[in-house]
């Protein structure tokens, strides 16, 4: 039942991607609001994250899990009961708090209640769980969208939000707060600085569609958001109880990791952003269809992810980082020269293959070198970045394909999936010099052939 919790999380990323232009068009919607519909989700849902498991650890777990689950089921119906654009995002804000709840708390029971090879096997259920939410999103949000409507997308999450509190209230123990020896504390401040500094970086970029990427509006947001940035720094190294540990952010192994996820989910919400407005908008299909269509772009991120799993112990992250952002690459660059709804669909299968192989990449270098102790925060901090890349990944393709969002020319959907093609070759420099090089892996730990 945790699995299938998370699963509504990870799925309400992408589920809400096929909806949007039905939604836009209801609602009456700017291309700016839309853009939010998804970033406030992510960028709340990252910003809150750490704050959320450290609540948990004072408090325990379940009563996290259950208060949790119950927001973010609360803020599903809200949503989708909304008849304008303030509601939607306030809605929105509140599905991302309590995903933020609800996540860390989830894991940390998972991680508690089973031990040794039954915890692997839990795991590997909840990441199958979390990877299958993001691909069969696309396929039920054109299911509900093109039947019973885009309010649908977020009322499916109420009656199975109420089935699995009845159901956890009854079967999930209460465990004991985390003993550490100290009283932990709870820092609000770093977790609204590092929220706010994200978030004002991502107003820049949303509206730079309109104002420029020179405009002096832009560029005193993105300024406001380093400042911010500043003051979250200072904070950490300030308080008792830090948010986030800095010294194990940047040291490289995490470094990169948390690099690669950003660029990976980046381009991930932009192939399904650009996608579906491109299919339902320029091409005129129905939601229906554009969720079929978007079906190999599922199959081929799983099959890349399964691809990577295999083959990363052979070739080391850095080989494989590179070849997986020099695929995105080069599927990105077809619908770009080719934009065609053929050229769209075929292009960016083809780039979700190489995406996929970049969240074994991001896991296995962040985590695969930290002590056992520090696993939870770099777990943390690599699932924060994952909901800071969706944000900035829609606000980037928003911008760059901002007028043909709103006259569905072919120009800003080329320039867009331009852009996307360049930053993940940029990304493929950077992953190789970022990256540690591969080490010799102990004989027993050889795959049998």
């Amino acid at each position: 039942m945790l699995g299938i919790a998370q699963f509504m999380l990870i799925l309400d990323v992408t589920v809400v991607a096929i909806a949007l232009p039905l939604m836009g068009a209801d609602l009456g919607l700017e291309r700016q609001t839309l853009t939010w519909v998804v970033s406030a989700y992510t960028l709340t849902f990252g910003g809150l994250m750490l704050l959320g498991g450290r609540i948990a650890d004072l408090i325990g777990p379940r009563m996290m899990v259950m208060l949790g689950l119950a927001l973010f089921t609360i803020a599903s119906f809200a949503t989708g009961a909304a008849q304008d654009g303030v509601v939607v995002l306030a809605g929105r804000v509140g599905q991302g708090l309590g995903a933020a709840m609800l996540s860390p708390s989830a894991l940390s029971m998972v991680v508690r209640m089973f031990e040794g090879d039954e915890r692997n096997r839990a795991l590997g259920i909840w990441s199958a769980l979390g990877g299958g939410g993001a691909a069969v999103g696309v396929l039920i949000g054109g299911l509900l969208a093109a039947g019973p409507g885009w309010p649908w997308v977020f009322f499916v999450n109420v009656p199975i939000g109420v089935v699995v509190f009845i159901v956890l209230s009854k079967v999930l123990p209460s465990l004991p707060p985390v003993e550490t020896g100290q009283r932990l504390g709870v820092d609000v401040l770093g977790a609204l600085l590092v929220t706010a500094a994200t978030g004002s970086v991502i107003y820049a970029m949303i509206g730079a569609g309109e104002v420029g990427w020179l405009a002096p509006r832009t560029w005193i947001l993105f300024a406001v958001g380093v400042g911010l940035y500043l003051l979250f720094g200072w904070r950490q190294r300030a308080t008792v109880s830090p948010l986030m540990d800095l010294g194990l952010l940047f040291r490289r192994p995490v470094l990169a990791g948390t690099f690669v996820i950003a660029i990976g989910t980046a381009l991930m919400v932009a192939v399904f952003f650009l996608g579906s407005f491109y299919l339902q908008g320029h091409a005129q299909l129905g939601p229906l269809v554009t969720g079929v269509l978007f079906l190999p772009v599922a199959v081929a991120t799983m099959i890349g992810a399964q691809l990577g799993g295999r083959i990363i112990g052979r070739v080391g992250g850095r080989t494989l980082a590179t070849i997986g952002l020099v695929v995105a690459a080069a599927g990105l660059a077809v619908p770009a020269f080719t934009p065609t709804m053929v050229g769209v669909v075929i292009g960016v299968s083809v780039a979700a293959a190489g995406i996929g192989t970049l969240f074994v990449v991001a896991s296995v270098t962040a985590l695969g070198q930290v002590a056992p102790h520090e696993a939870g925060v770099a777990s943390g901090i690599v699932s924060t970045f994952h909901e800071f890349g969706a944000s900035i990944g829609a606000a980037v393709t928003s911008s760059v394909a901002a007028a043909s969002l709103a006259t569905q020319a072919e120009g800003g959907y080329t320039a867009a999936f331009t852009v996307a093609a360049v930053a993940a070759l940029v990304g493929a420099l950077i992953s190789g010099g970022l990256i540690p090089g591969r080490q010799p892996a102990p004989a027993a730990m050889t795959p049998a052939r």
